[in-house]
């Protein structure tokens, strides 16, 4: 009987043959010893590695582990910001405490997909996790409003990193175990950063981070975490860096966000709108954008952002839908924390504790829209529901007041949670019924690059609605008080020199001033009703169903071939 040869390559040794006879014992390959070592061979002859068992175990848990610190380290610091704008004095500052972590991950977002492309996976994704330990350990020791704003930023470039690093190391198959501890940090971070700053200070929200992320990072370092493309070596990576990443793209880019950001931040504050600095700014802003499109299009595929992949309409959409609904959930995440404490005069902790209406509505509605929308087969009914619910409970929150009751505050959050969990898996699910496999890696990391995005612009322009609006209310209802005064004092440090008889003023100033900055919380959540409309009518149920049946097609040739059903893993959905 004729010999067939079986072909395997690896990094480390290109190509091997072994012979087996068919029909003989040794034809039968150890279905046990391959699922822990191979995946099927790829269109290119690479043989595609994965582990399982407790190694695999351990790998999860540390990537998983690791997004948990990113996630709670996003959400930790708005119960704790009523506290830093008392030391720094920097209540005008609020928007950056956010918008520079948010921008910090946005802005290199696109990037870090090619970084895991082309360099190893394990080395890049500790590099990015050891800028994030950075990043917390500057915001410890942050010794003004500056330093702790730069500090943010650095911890946001490593947390984009990290995030998309995930997504590479963790394939889809694990995928709900790495969704289900993100979602609890959603839960633990506000919590964590009422704790810490009522009973400790607010630097333990940052120090936290230092000695439970060595823990990941060692178990990282101690496993090997297999390559799922033919990479290489770095010798060869290195003198066409720039062609390989495109540096030029991400150095026009990231000064262009960098612009609009400050504009926003200065127009009113600092510089009047009509002012050459602010002028300027948007001018510098626009004229990179342009350059920088140019710079796309002219690299094609091989750009930043591939704009085959922008022109795509549901990829567009969907990201411009999670932009959106990011926004609207961080803005009232962040102004939430300064109602209560600034008004009701809670705590940083028990500000924490009244945010869980909104966080476990959205954590329920995460997990069940799902399964729902896989059930009925169709995105739009779901982003309609999700929309206006949102949108409503947002514009609740501009109707809170100094006296108003906490079943107020608690069901607004309920609704507004409810919407903002709903939409959070329709643009998962639309991204990956709109593209292939090849162009769902990339779609996945412009998804992200739009809910970081975002929130770090509209956050800004949040800060400026409520201080432009703080500023003129405080003359209107206290006008025996200096202004200038309560608003150097930080959102709670104002009770310690304002009498009995002006606080109701007061509070009341900073009341309204808050439900300025909801409109526009509000206004995000209206805008996904006019892009829902793009992630289209595709059937996405039929799909899933038609992509099994082709995979099951691709395990029966392989099968055939000696290769065993355990090697293939079915698509999951997995969130960002």
């Amino acid at each position: 009987m004729e010999n067939t040869a079986t072909k395997f390559s690896s990094p480390e040794n290109d190509e091997k043959t072994v012979e087996r006879n068919p029909g003989s014992s040794d034809s039968k390959i150890d279905g046990s010893r391959l699922r822990l070592e191979t995946k099927p061979v790829d269109e290119v002859g690479y043989q595609v590695e994965y582990v399982s068992g407790v190694k695999l175990a351990i790998i999860i848990a540390s990537v998983a582990f690791s997004c948990f610190l990113v996630l709670v380290d996003n959400m930790i610091v708005s119960t704790a910001i009523p506290r830093i704008t008392n030391q720094f004095k920097s209540l005008r500052d609020v928007g950056w405490y956010a918008s520079a972590y948010q921008f910090g991950s946005a802005a290199p977002q696109p990037l870090t997909g090619k970084i895991y492309t082309h360099f190893k996976t394990k080395w890049a994704f500790l590099t990015f996790f050891a800028i994030f330990e950075l990043g917390s350990l500057l915001c410890g020791v942050a010794d003004s409003s500056a330093m702790l704003i730069c500090g943010r930023a650095v911890a946001g470039l490593g947390a984009a990193g990290i995030l998309s690093g995930a997504l590479t190391i963790i394939s889809s198959c694990a995928a709900p175990e790495k969704r289900a501890i993100n979602q609890l940090g959603l839960v633990v971070g506000p919590l964590l950063g009422g704790v810490f700053t009522t009973f400790t200070t607010w630097r333990w929200c940052f120090y936290i981070n230092l000695p439970l992320g060595a823990v990941s990072e060692i178990a990282i370092i101690l496993l090997r975490i297999p390559e799922q493309t033919r990479k290489a070596p770095i010798r060869t990576i290195l003198p066409k860096l720039h062609h390989y990443l495109d540096l030029l793209g991400f150095c026009l880019f990231a000064p262009a966000i960098v612009m609009l950001l400050l504009a926003l931040q200065y127009g009113g504050n600092q510089f009047a709108w009509n002012s050459s600095q602010v002028i300027g700014l948007f001018c510098g802003f626009a004229a990179n954008i342009v350059v920088w499109y140019w710079w796309n299009s002219r690299l094609g595929d091989k750009a930043m952002l591939p704009l085959s992949l922008v022109s795509k309409r549901v990829v567009a959409m969907a990201v411009f839908y999670q932009a959106f609904i990011m926004a609207c959930l961080y803005g009232a995440i962040y102004f939430l924390p300064i109602n209560f404490q600034a008004i009701l005069n809670t705590n940083a902790m028990l500000s924490g504790v009244y945010l869980l209406p909104t966080i476990l509505s959205q954590l329920f509605m995460a997990g069940l829209s799902g399964p729902m929308i896989m059930k009925v087969g169709y995105l739009i009914p779901f982003a309609i529901f999700s929309t206006v619910l949102m949108s409503i409970g947002a514009g609740l929150y501009s109707t809170l007041g100094p006296n108003s009751s906490s079943g107020k505050w608690a069901g607004f959050q309920v609704l507004s949670g409810i919407g903002s969990g709903a939409g959070l898996q329709v643009t998962i699910i639309a991204i990956q019924a709109a593209t292939t496999g090849e162009e769902l890696s990339s779609a996945m990391t412009f998804l992200i690059f739009g809910q970081t995005l975002g929130p770090a612009i509209v956050l800004v322009i949040c800060n400026v609605i409520f201080d432009s609006a703080l500023e003129s209310q405080l003359p209107q209802h206290a006008p025996h008080i200096n202004a200038t005064a309560i608003i150097d004092a930080g959102a709670t440090g104002f009770r310690a020199f304002v009498g009995e008889a002006d606080l109701p003023g007061v509070l009341l100033a900073y009341s309204n001033s808050i439900d300025r900055a909801f409109y526009l919380v509000a206004a995000m959540g209206v805008m996904c009703g006019f892009v829902l409309w793009g992630l289209g009518w595709q059937n996405v149920s039929m799909k899933a169903t038609d992509e099994q049946d082709g995979q099951d097609e691709q395990v029966k040739d392989s099968t055939e071939n000696g290769i065993t059903k355990a090697n293939f893993i079915s698509p999951r959905l997995y969130s960002p």
